[in-house]
């Protein structure tokens, strides 16, 4: 495949490593500020860019029929309007909070646990993720993954911030040098406590689930994510 890049920082290293690994090319390499760009070179597009770059970069590859694959977090306010455009230009489109395989398994037993307590007395959730200084929203994106399968599956209504009512999910987010990504699912009674967690140990893992996509991808028309990629019914 040949790759553009959308976003050049140390994830976009990553990927250009991994890609050439599996015999892809990189063609471009789009970082802030890059105007010109040859769409026409790229088989497949993927975005590890900024909240703010992130839907542009986007809506600018199905307009020019580039299949992209997003694992940019912080911009979801607008995720619906990718969807329906990627919808009327017959593109093709992933996105993924966490394109780690181990965490996309990790999310289907968040989902499995919270149906087995939500039948169980006693017991209050909790979420901790805690990644590196430079991540720029807060909570993670897979944070909001794993509330949001609690909630589907729980009387849980919503997810907040810090601590918040009986009906909410807090989330606890911490900035700590050089942690590629840490998340905790904890449930806790009076009598014992229940832990689910997933730490990465590096930013591999992010990459190549990301690279595995893109490759799934190709040939394809459509709006699907990473349970798609995997068969995970």
């Amino acid at each position: 495949m040949n790759i553009g890049l959308f976003g050049y920082g140390k994830m976009g290293k990553m990927l250009d490593h991994l890609s050439r690994q599996r015999g892809h090319e990189i063609v471009a390499k789009i970082e802030l500020g890059t105007t010109e760009i040859n769409f026409e070179a790229m088989d497949v597009a993927i975005d590890f860019s900024s909240p703010g770059a992130a839907y542009d970069n986007i809506i600018k590859c199905l307009d020019h029929n580039v299949p992209v694959i997003s694992g940019t977090t912080g911009w979801l306010e607008k995720y619906q309007d990718v969807i329906r455009h990627c919808q009327k230009v017959n593109g093709a489109f992933i996105y993924a909070s966490n394109f780690s395989l181990g965490v996309n398994i990790f999310f289907e037993l968040n989902k499995k646990l919270a149906q087995l307590m939500g039948e169980t007395e006693g017991y209050k959730v909790a979420l901790e993720e805690i990644h590196h200084t430079q991540k720029l929203d807060a909570p993670s994106g897979t944070a909001i993954t794993l509330a949001e399968g609690i909630i589907a599956n729980s009387d849980y209504k919503n997810w907040v911030e810090g601590q918040g009512d009986a009906d909410a999910i807090p989330i606890v987010s911490k900035r700590i040098e050089k942690v590629p990504g840490t998340h905790v699912v904890s449930y806790q009674s009076p009598i014992d406590s229940i832990q689910i967690a997933h730490t990465a140990h590096n930013r591999e893992g992010f990459a190549l689930g990301a690279i595995i996509a893109a490759e799934w991808l190709m040939g394809k028309k459509g709006v699907y994510t990473m349970k798609d990629v995997l068969g995970i019914n």
